[in-house]
């Protein structure tokens, strides 16, 4: 057993020998993952500080990109319920027959429109009646009027006079009113729903007639965590996808959010709002609302730029021509860049591409990006 290991090293030995001897551009890589110290070689002085790398001839040929600054991205996404901008239940004033309907179902009515008419021949009759009781009152005020000056009448009687045309004027006033509760109007512009209501039914006072719903703009109510409460503002934009549409994005904005943060959930309550125009949504359809917020600024390196070692991830920094180890902590990746954080400064150059035989302080040569490169010097 011991005679089988102390063969294997001795076969292992040879062959790290050999590969060093014949592949000098080995070496780094070996100090990277501590076999070099393990063994017990030691990295030249000279080469570790001078110009060519492990595998000499001058400074290494590199390909370095700009450090570049960029954003965490801050997303909140939530599930949200929608509701009509407006939306009433009309009910009637009075109880009597339906003589009239004036909408469909489904039809837009404007504010002000009749819409529903109760038989009125009372009120009509009464309304009449109170036309011709306010002009007998006028005419018995203006006559006791021009008798007064003569002393025929006391002040008494002209006092009983005025009060009678005013009771008159005020029954007039009633009337009118009684008639116009027969007719029943949109109180605001919208659609109406699909009614319960038929031509000589009958209604009471308060029952429900149609609803009238103004969805020319969506209101979302949804919650946030209380971590971007304070974040929230009026007028912030927002993205809305209908989960029955999902391939539709929408554009909002932020209408208005709650006073205090919700105990037991610790969230926040929302309020979006989207334009209708085209009305192809409606109250009570769900939505996906995406809130994004400017998040912190950190600088962005190009993803072939970021290495790893037993400490951690790091980057080749050139400055004054000469390669510098940079210790750096992955904040977000993406595609096409890597947040990190470092002492990185915004515009100067870290190494995409030549890595393999860089070390601190070795002097290297920038090409241009579309320059190419040996096999050897090109990052793995």
């Amino acid at each position: 057993m011991v005679r089988q290991v102390f063969l294997s090293t001795i076969v292992l030995a040879g062959t790290l020998a050999l590969w060093i001897a014949h592949v000098p551009s080995s070496m780094p890589f070996l100090e990277r993952i501590g076999v070099l110290g393990l063994i017990g070689i030691e990295a030249p002085e000279a080469q570790a500080q001078g110009g060519g790398g492990w595998g000499g001839g001058g400074p290494a040929t590199v390909i370095a990109e700009a450090v570049a600054q960029g954003r965490i991205n801050d997303r909140v996404t939530a599930i949200g319920d929608g509701r009509a901008l407006r939306s009433v239940d009309v009910r009637s004033d009075a109880t009597g027959q339906v003589v009239e309907i004036g909408f469909g179902p489904g039809d837009r009515v404007e504010e002000g429109a009749a819409i529903v008419r109760l038989d009125d021949e009372a009120e009509r009759i009464a309304l009449e009646r109170a036309e011709l009781t306010l002009a007998d009152a006028r005419e018995m005020a203006t006559r006791i009027e021009q008798l007064s000056g003569t002393g025929a009448v006391t002040d008494v009687r002209r006092r009983e006079a005025e009060l009678a045309l005013r009771q008159a004027e005020l029954g007039l006033r009633q009337a009118g009113y009684d008639l116009s509760r027969r007719t029943i109007r949109a109180p605001i512009s919208g659609w109406t729903g699909v009614p319960d209501l038929e031509v000589g039914a009958r209604v009471r006072s308060g029952d429900v007639l149609v609803s009238i719903t103004d969805r020319s703009e969506i209101l979302i109510d949804f919650r946030v965590p209380e971590r971007v409460a304070s974040r929230i503002e009026a007028g912030m934009p927002l993205e809305a996808r209908p989960l029955a549409m999902p391939e539709r994005v929408l554009e909002g904005e932020v209408r208005a959010s709650d006073a205090a943060v919700d105990a037991s959930s610790r969230t926040l309550l929302v309020q979006g709002r989207l334009d209708n125009e085209d009305d192809a949504l409606r109250a009570g359809m769900a939505f996906e609302v995406v809130l994004a917020f400017p998040g912190e600024a950190l600088p962005s390196v190009d993803p072939l730029a970021v290495q790893w070692s037993g400490e951690g991830a790091y980057v080749w920094a050139v400055r004054e021509g000469k390669a510098a180890r940079v210790p750096v902590a992955i904040r977000q990746r993406n595609a096409d860049a890597v947040l990190v954080e470092g002492e990185l400064e915004i515009g100067e150059p870290v190494v995409t591409e030549g890595v393999q035989n860089l070390r601190p302080g070795a002097e290297v040569r920038m090409a241009e990006p579309q320059a190419a490169l040996p096999a050897d010097d090109r990052a793995l």
